[in-house]
């Protein structure tokens, strides 16, 4: 008959019960070098202390944050002053803040695209791709994908890639915004400043539509469009004030008609 596990020891099945794991895994640990055993009993029955409890729930903390074994091994560090003790917690106290802003975000994402999926009343996953690398992108902009027509996305894809449509974007939300400006501050349409604008502005959209006249008709009646967020629309509504004479005058001095033909 084995003798009594000293005090201040437990057995192999002691520990996992207490800390919920199998002893296989508690096993596969002392492999890897994760999580040796304090002591052996004469028996040859793996014995833990208090202090493996503390080293165990450290590991299994990192493991259930997605980090592999090796690299779980990496971050152990020694837990022999209350220092040491303390860093390793903070350690993994930052690795679960990391891991809930990533988590919200998936959320957030999901929450979003679920929204998309429900406002398009149709199944069409190659918008639904469009709308997740958009929201991986941080694009905020993303609900726009349900409101163009298959042609329009295919050529949006031929021409931007993900660099370059963030900058369009960007510059884009710049220039709406300088409008809005403008308009407030009741800028002469025709002033040098305000022709500056418009020449900036429609080199943009000539970016955008690669001078597709279709591309840009389509492009006229999705700002028209009556089902846009309210919030976009108000916004766009404001900037139009001044983005639409302002184009106008540019395009008279130019002897241009609004698609770019010249004018006889």
């Amino acid at each position: 008959m084995e003798k009594a596990i000293k005090e201040g020891y437990m057995t192999v099945g002691e520990v996992a019960k207490k800390m919920k794991v199998t002893v296989r895994t508690l096993q596969h640990y002392d492999k890897e070098g994760l999580l040796a055993p304090s002591a052996f009993s004469e028996g040859g029955r793996r014995l833990y202390t208090d202090k493996d409890l503390v080293r165990l729930h450290q590991i299994l903390a990192l493991k259930q944050l997605g980090f592999s074994l090796e690299a779980i091994k990496s971050k152990l560090s020694s837990l022999d002053t209350p220092d040491e003790v303390a860093e390793a917690l903070e350690q993994q106290a930052s690795a679960i803040r990391e891991k809930i802003s990533d988590l919200t975000e998936s959320l957030r994402e999901i929450e979003a695209l679920k929204a998309e999926v429900l406002a398009m009343q149709s199944v069409d996953f190659q918008k639904y791709a469009d709308i997740i690398v958009n929201l991986s992108m941080k694009n905020e902009f993303y609900w726009m994908i349900k409101h163009f027509d298959d042609e329009s996305l295919s050529q949006i894809r031929g021409r931007f890639d993900q660099e370059s449509s963030q900058r369009f974007m960007k510059e884009f939300v710049s220039l709406q915004e300088e409008a809005i400006r403008l308009a407030k501050a009741k800028v002469p349409i025709r002033s040098e400043q305000g022709q500056r604008f418009a020449k900036a502005y429609w080199e943009l959209i000539q970016e955008f539509t690669g001078g597709d006249l279709a591309l840009l008709s389509r492009l006229m009646e999705f700002g028209q469009s009556g089902e846009l967020e309210v919030e976009w629309q108000e916004k766009q509504a404001l900037a139009n004030t001044f983005i639409g004479p302002a184009l106008d005058a540019y395009f008279s001095d130019l002897g241009l008609n609004p698609l770019g033909e010249v004018n006889p």
